[in-house]
């Protein structure tokens, strides 16, 4: 398939989810539940988005920082630092019977919060966060995640970001050879 056969099918794919009343403003996380070990936070997604972009913390974000000992300017910075990658060819990539394998690690960080469904939820997000920009962030992941309440693992949110980044600088690399 071209890229402009995926770049239709996906707009397609789009369109059809606001036709039927899937609205992709409100699709996201409206709570966010940081987890450090078995320190658990739940966070409103206002308050992350107020963090991510000024640094102020809410009284819950103030109370995980205190009590995991992470400084908030490495989570700040990781939230919102932007990773360049095409969304259609995230979209095709991710949409391979081994997109598995690039999934698991991220998918093991961000989930449902029954962690049933979590790397559609996270194939989801990726591909919806990337389409409009062709660029993510994990704060646009969270946004853009399809459940009501997504979880995070605080503690490698570092690592995720990096993770992302390798993943997405990888697809960027299979892309152009592809062309």
């Amino acid at each position: 398939m071209t890229k402009k056969q995926w770049q239709i099918l996906t707009l397609m794919t789009i369109s059809v989810l606001t036709v039927i009343g899937i609205n992709t403003e409100v699709m996201g996380a409206e709570d966010v539940v940081i987890r450090c070990g078995s320190f658990r936070m739940g966070i409103s997604h206002k308050d992350i988005v107020t963090f991510a972009e000024t640094g102020k913390k809410s009284g819950n974000l103030e109370i995980y920082f205190n009590a995991t000992k992470q400084d908030p300017k490495i989570m700040q910075r990781v939230l919102k630092q932007n990773i360049p990658v095409d969304g259609v060819m995230l979209s095709k990539v991710l949409n391979h019977s081994w997109s598995s394998f690039l999934l698991n690690p991220l998918a093991e960080v961000i989930t449902t919060p029954s962690d049933s469904a979590s790397m559609q939820s996270l194939r989801g997000a990726l591909v919806l966060s990337a389409l409009n920009d062709n660029q993510l962030s994990i704060l646009e992941i969270i946004e853009n995640y399809p459940t009501a309440e997504v979880h995070l693992q605080g503690d490698k949110i570092l690592e995720t970001y990096q993770t992302l980044e390798n993943i997405m600088g990888s697809i960027g690399k299979w892309g152009k050879e592809e062309k």
